[in-house]
């Protein structure tokens, strides 16, 4: 059974083709990178397989079921969550606490449990503060826990987020721009947090324009460039092809590389 597999996927906006025809898979365990310059349709992509936009034509089946077109509210039911380019944590909540959001997904308690303070409600809360504390401790983050987000370093609050989808138990974790905004330090300690993920039972597709971390955590690249898959295969592949390098820098450069020069 195939776990993420996309066939043929489009969007257009008016006259403008953002996605045309994008076909990639992800293999349970791995992690994979889209990427290409600014413009290529990446976070359209992502936007489509998690219910924010429709598509136009194409279909997404994850872990056997054909999942085109839902609510975005469904596909975390679905095993997925997802991250986005802006930074949306909490500042002025403390790190247990911004991740505890995460998990509301898998709370059942009703509001009547709620207002009444039963059994029910009191046994999930601590079960759902106990689980929070369990992935901070597996990630080495726990000593944060009581600490107002806004106190933290970036690259702790990157995490963070992370940690917030991945809360709510998906096989699949999609990571828009994970590294944007932070330093070169901190972009190598996410490049080692990523790279434990699939360790942990999560498989990861993520965009990034980060070339260092691209090509050392991931096991299969796609690329794009104005709405098409323009190359794909491992890092030792893409980082070659002259259509990857003649869309990042131009022709020109493109052409210079194949010389050697």
């Amino acid at each position: 059974m195939d776990f993420l597999k996309v066939e043929g996927i489009s969007k257009s906006f008016g006259g403008l083709a953002a996605v045309q025809d994008i076909s990639f898979e992800v293999k349970k365990g791995d992690i994979v990178s889209i990427i290409g310059p600014n413009g290529a349709g990446k976070t359209t992509v992502f936007n489509l397989l998690t219910g924010f936009y429709t598509c136009d034509k194409g279909s997404v089946r994850f872990r056997g079921e054909e999942i085109s077109n839902l609510p975005p509210s469904e596909y975390v039911h679905r095993k997925m969550a997802r991250t986005f380019q802006n930074l949306r944590v909490f500042p002025k909540m403390t790190v247990l606490e911004n991740v505890l959001i995460g998990y509301q997904s898998c709370i059942t308690y009703t509001r009547l449990d709620a207002v009444l303070h039963t059994a029910k409600m009191k046994r999930q809360e601590e079960e759902a503060v106990q689980k929070v504390h369990e992935l901070l401790q597996s990630m080495d983050l726990d000593q944060y826990a009581n600490e107002l987000c806004s106190n933290l370093p970036y690259g702790i609050q990157k995490k963070l987020e992370i940690m917030r989808a991945m809360i709510s138990g998906p096989e699949l974790l999609l990571l828009d721009e994970p590294a944007a905004g932070l330093n070169p330090q901190e972009t190598e300690e996410l490049a080692h947090f990523i790279r434990g993920l699939p360790a942990k039972g999560f498989s990861v597709l993520l965009i990034e324009h980060d070339m260092g971390l691209v090509m050392t955590i991931s096991d299969y690249i796609y690329v794009m460039d104005y709405g098409k898959k323009i190359s794909e295969g491992i890092p030792q592949v893409v980082q070659k092809d002259p259509h990857v390098i003649e869309a990042y820098i131009g022709k020109g450069g493109a052409q210079f590389v194949a010389q050697g020069q």
